[in-house]
């Protein structure tokens, strides 16, 4: 005799089956479990963000660029020494400011230009994301930013039979920065540093400077980090004759700029002053405050 084909095994298995087809919220539940293990999945790519919080640490350029289409606008500001003593108002009646601009053409490349008071010197850059850090499935342990800089003096000289060219008033500046994010609150930078000077006043000094520099931060709080930066000169007449320079400060995040507080032994803002021509010894009070506001501006949006 043949066997029915509606035995109650079968008609079980096609009503489970029927069940599993008819009902849309079982099947955007077994979705949506999918998803999540796949956001919590430890092998997947994930590429760390906010190293540091603006595109500067104190002196020094961070590896963070302002991202496409957003406009960033610098107020940098510097009084004079703490050590210039009551009549000068402990370095309030003495300052130097520099103006900036800096724009992400991508999330990776950035532009930028200047004007510091300091020799009234206009500067440009560019600025390139080369490798980020990431997490999970085959990790990069660091962020690696390219940054090439030239400046240009425009500073009348006291002495007119000293012939200075256009091109003698321009240096230039090499940065490789390679940073990594420790942990949600410790970032590290490493900051190999070439500067070249098209002009020396004396056949001693070195046209070609090199350094080594270095930057932290440290969030204390949410909106508050400790930040540092320091640059060791190489042997050399500029290390003979000028310091190393030095900063520290903090972060304050107040929603949409970012303000910084710092004290320097640096009088200078860009590369060519403070890498090699800082003659502040900070520990013998030659110290300048200064404060950096930036203020970003989305030009165009990526939607």
């Amino acid at each position: 005799m043949r066997r029915s084909i509606s035995s109650p095994l079968f008609t079980g298995l096609i009503l489970a089956a029927l069940f599993g087809l008819t009902n849309p919220a079982r099947a955007q539940n077994d979705l949506l479990g999918d998803l999540e293990k796949q956001a919590t999945d430890p092998l997947k790519r994930e590429v760390v963000s906010a190293t540091f919080k603006g595109t500067h640490v104190i002196n020094s350029q961070s590896i963070e660029t302002p991202g496409k289409g957003t406009l960033d606008f610098l107020i940098q500001h510097r009084f004079g020494t703490l050590n210039s003593g009551a009549y000068e108002f402990f370095g309030l009646d003495q300052a130097v400011l520099r103006l900036s601009f800096e724009y992400g053409l991508t999330d990776r490349l950035a532009i930028g230009v200047g004007r510091s008071s300091q020799e009234k010197t206009f500067d440009g850059f560019l600025k390139y994301k080369a490798l980020q850090q990431t997490t999970g499935s085959r990790p990069m342990p660091v962020s690696v930013t390219l940054f090439a800089s030239s400046a240009i003096t425009t500073l009348k000289f006291n002495e007119p039979a000293v012939e200075r060219t256009t091109a003698s008033r321009v240096d230039y500046s090499y940065q490789v920065l390679i940073a990594r994010k420790f942990s949600p609150g410790l970032s590290v930078q490493l900051m190999p540093t070439l500067i070249h000077r098209n002009y020396v006043a004396q056949s001693t000094m070195q046209n070609d400077v090199y350094a080594m520099g270095a930057a932290l931060r440290q969030k204390l709080t949410k909106r508050l980090a400790l930040t540092a930066d320091y640059y060791y000169l190489l042997p050399g007449n500029t290390a003979d004759t000028y310091r190393n320079a030095l900063g520290v400060g903090v972060d304050i995040e107040t929603g949409g700029h970012v303000f910084q507080l710092h004290l320097t032994n640096s009088r200078g803002m860009i590369e060519k002053f403070f890498v090699p021509q800082t003659d502040g010894n900070f520990f013998d009070g030659d110290i300048y405050f200064g404060f950096t506001v930036a203020r970003s501006f989305t030009i165009k949006s990526n939607l």
